[in-house]
């Protein structure tokens, strides 16, 4: 069994024991109350609604590929307007090359509805979701990467990220500004909405 079966199983038994928050408020339908909590779904790799959110993403390689996500666990999140979209990756840390191996990573991060989300807000909320799947917070918490030449120039760079608690952590060999969440200022778990059920978080967690 390899690494990744080993965790994928471990995080299913996690949504399948009868305690599991995220099988009462997720799983087992979440009430209208969750939902409006939570803005998030879950989603998954392929999904041809977060399609276009992923293309308009600066750091999207190829256009048009039907799988938007690095290879690996991830968890990937879209709000029910398909206006906003979310993916936490998880890579094994033997195959990462930068300097928070082990870490999340959020790999994607588009609100095409600023007027309706604030960012920050939607930032911790898709935090708060990850920590319901994955209550395993790994020592270093999360990480983003901010590429510099391709967002706009606000005063402090990721401005939102700040806002939800992510703090300079250096930069990359590349020159990608990190921000950093530590496991400490991170939100409770508050699982994502969904409405596929647990096919629904096996799509989201495949590698």
């Amino acid at each position: 069994m390899t690494n990744g079966k080993v965790e994928r199983d471990q995080t299913a038994a996690y949504v399948l024991s009868a305690n599991s928050p995220v099988n009462s408020r997720s799983f087992s339908g979440c009430s209208n109350s969750c939902s409006d909590a939570q803005p998030w779904q879950l989603s998954n790799r392929f999904d041809a609604r977060a399609l276009p959110l992923a293309d308009r993403h600066y750091n999207r390689r190829k256009i048009g590929s039907p799988q938007f996500v690095p290879p690996g666990r991830c968890i990937v999140l879209l709000t029910k307007q398909e206006n906003a979209l979310w993916v936490t990756s998880w890579p094994f840390a033997e195959y990462v090359k930068h300097s928070w191996a082990g870490a999340w990573v959020n790999s994607c991060f588009r609100n095409e509805a600023p007027a309706e989300y604030l960012s920050s807000e939607l930032i911790r909320k898709a935090v708060a979701a990850t920590c319901a799947l994955w209550p395993e917070i790994p020592a270093l918490g999360m990480i983003t990467f901010i590429n510099t030449e391709k967002v706009r120039r606000k005063r402090d760079w990721g401005r939102c990220y700040r806002k939800a608690g992510f703090r300079p952590a250096g930069t990359t060999v590349g020159g990608l500004i990190a921000l950093k969440l530590e496991p400490s200022d991170m939100p409770e778990p508050l699982p994502a909405f969904s409405t596929q059920g647990l096919l629904a978080f096996s799509e989201a967690c495949s590698s």
